[in-house]
């Protein structure tokens, strides 16, 4: 069942002001007839003209409303510049109200430039049907390329034209929950080393369980990859890497490394390389971002070690890569293990439990217990001493000065960090990043 109507006027050319009541009143009724029992969230989409107020373009775009009781309070006009920052708005109304299922209401000639918008903008998450407005008897009417027609592919220079639209909007946004933090271990040089863990401040992610720095998309979750690239871009400023130079690691839960020159494996937690300039990023909301630095033979690597791959011996697979790639010497390289869900709060099955028992029994409090807390830090610490890094070239939550501890409960500070454990599956995702300078 629809859930919200989008009805795009954005294209009207003023001229056609004075056809928008009546179109606008035959619309509604269609739609109130058809929802009199669950009626839809209605946004009509216009652009906003000669520095107008929105609330005297909504004054002057919507009829009265004393015939459309059931969508009286669910009907709004967003008025804006760009197509770009007036469907984004929509988008946050969705968002507020949880809404996904959405029919588009729009001339035949602007179907395959909102598709394009809608792709960049929307992930998966949201279904879209789209039905044909007829606003006017011509095309000339409609502010498109005089090249398209319904059905066909973009021009290549539309495409770029309507992607820098919506890359320059959302620079132009604020950013939101504070200041970009970075935290920074004093265990790496950074004479030679530039490296980081993000925290959930700074970005422009507005969903509460994303917001606002989120740093990674997929389909499941309703932050968009253009808002991710954005938020990363920002985080490049800040920290002074080249967000074009940066390579994340494709999780797969378990101990694969890509070698950075070599051909890319198609999943893989493990990421190293000597070259400069090169930034390397493992993400986390529970699980550890590690990231390992040898300032000797000066390489660098990142890894993803949730409890899987905790247990199939990510992190230490990274380290022997440092070591056959680039010839360092285990006693050389350092590794800090960032914010992730600690043994205060992570608890797994019996089952799953008993693998890191067998590590150590102190990784396991409450054995005996149904669903007993995992302290993954400590078997990572465990396994890679055992492999043969000197402990105090480990940096986790033991630390003995508390001032320089950057490894937090992802799950206890919700005003720092995302958390899958605390969220839920729209859950966002912070990073650590690590490169060697040039």
């Amino acid at each position: 069942m629809v859930e919200a109507v989008l009805i795009d006027l954005f294209s009207l050319t003023a001229n056609l002001q004075s056809n928008i009541q009546g179109l606008l009143h035959n619309t509604l009724e269609g739609i109130e007839k058809c929802s009199s029992s669950h009626a839809p969230f209605v946004y009509v989409m216009c652009c906003q003209r000669q520095a107008s107020e929105r609330k005297g373009e909504q004054e002057s775009l919507l009829p009265s409303l004393g015939g459309f009781q059931s969508l009286k309070r669910r009907l709004e006009v967003v008025c804006a510049q760009t197509t770009a920052a007036a469907l984004y708005i929509v988008k946050q109304r969705l968002d507020e109200k949880d809404l996904s299922i959405i029919k588009v209401l729009l001339p035949t000639l602007r179907k395959d430039v909102m598709k394009v918008y809608i792709d960049h903008l929307f992930t998966a998450v949201y279904q879209f049907e789209f039905e044909d407005l007829q606003v006017a008897p011509d095309s000339e009417n409609l502010q498109i390329s005089e090249h398209q027609h319904e059905g066909q592919m973009l021009p290549s220079q539309d495409m770029a034209l309507i992607q820098s639209e919506i890359q320059m909007y959302l620079e132009s946004l604020p950013s939101l929950k504070g200041e970009l933090t970075i935290l920074r271990s004093s265990l790496i040089p950074d004479d030679i080393f530039l490296h980081g863990f993000t925290t959930r401040t700074g970005g422009i992610s507005y969903i509460p369980t994303l917001s606002s720095c989120n740093l990674f998309s997929s389909s499941k979750r309703r932050d968009p990859q253009v808002v991710v690239k954005e938020n990363l871009r920002r985080l490049a400023n800040a920290a002074g890497f080249n967000p074009e130079a940066f390579h994340r690691v494709k999780v797969d839960h378990a101990n694969a490394v890509c070698i950075m020159g070599k051909t890319e494996p198609d999943d893989y937690d493990g990421i190293v390389t000597d070259q400069k300039g090169v930034t390397l990023a493992a993400p986390g909301a529970d699980c550890i971002p590690v990231l390992f630095a040898d300032p000797v033979r000066r390489a660098c690597g990142a890894a993803h070690s949730g409890w899987k791959g905790t247990l199939l011996g990510v992190s230490m697979a990274t380290v022997n890569a440092m070591v056959s790639e680039y010839g360092s010497n285990m006693k050389d390289i350092l590794v800090v293990l960032g914010p992730s869900v600690g043994p205060c709060c992570y608890r797994l099955p019996h089952e799953s439990a008993k693998e890191f028992h067998r590590i150590d029994p102190k990784c396991v409090r409450l054995f005996d217990s149904a669903n007993p807390y995992i302290d993954i830090r400590r078997a990572t610490r465990i396994l890679l001493e055992r492999g043969g890094i000197l402990p105090e070239n480990i940096q986790d939550d033991s630390i003995t000065d508390q001032n320089q501890n950057i490894t937090f409960c992802t799950a206890c500070h919700p005003d720092k960090f995302y958390s899958h454990f605390r969220d839920g599956t729209n859950f966002g995702t912070q990073i650590g990043f690590i490169s060697i300078k040039d």
